[in-house]
């Protein structure tokens, strides 16, 4: 069976992008483009692994991945912070709200899929 991937992102062009690469690499991919959607999606689809832009309009992917942990169904779903704002500190933020590991964007594409992979062999580990 197929991993199931949750992308959450507002930008057109790099949810197209991610969700190639992803596909490409033989995952299933699930879209969501803001908070409440995605929200939704994950109770919806169960992904298995949570790709999460930070800065999404009306509820940023903190507040997101927050909301995603305090609920019992959805807390054990591995949460990535995806985000172009690399800046000081934002690591930290993302991990303390729930996120297991952080990308900063742009992708590498050529490594991309080993990355994703890493992450879902980790949980599968634990």
């Amino acid at each position: 069976m197929k991993d199931r991937i949750l992308i959450v992102e507002d930008n057109q062009m790099n949810l197209e992008l991610v969700s190639d690469i992803l596909e490409w690499g033989g995952y299933e991919v699930i879209q969501a483009r803001g908070g409440e959607e995605a929200l939704a999606a994950a109770r919806r689809g169960r992904p298995d692994l949570i790709l999460m832009d930070l800065q999404l309009p009306e509820m940023d992917g903190l507040e997101v991945t927050r909301r995603l942990k305090e609920d019992e169904a959805l807390k054990d779903i591995i949460v990535v912070a995806l985000t172009a704002h690399a800046m000081r500190g934002d690591e930290e933020r993302a991990r303390a709200a729930g996120c297991s590991g952080y990308i900063a964007k742009p992708i590498d594409t050529r490594r991309f899929i080993s990355v994703i992979a890493g992450y879902l062999e980790s949980a599968v580990d634990q």
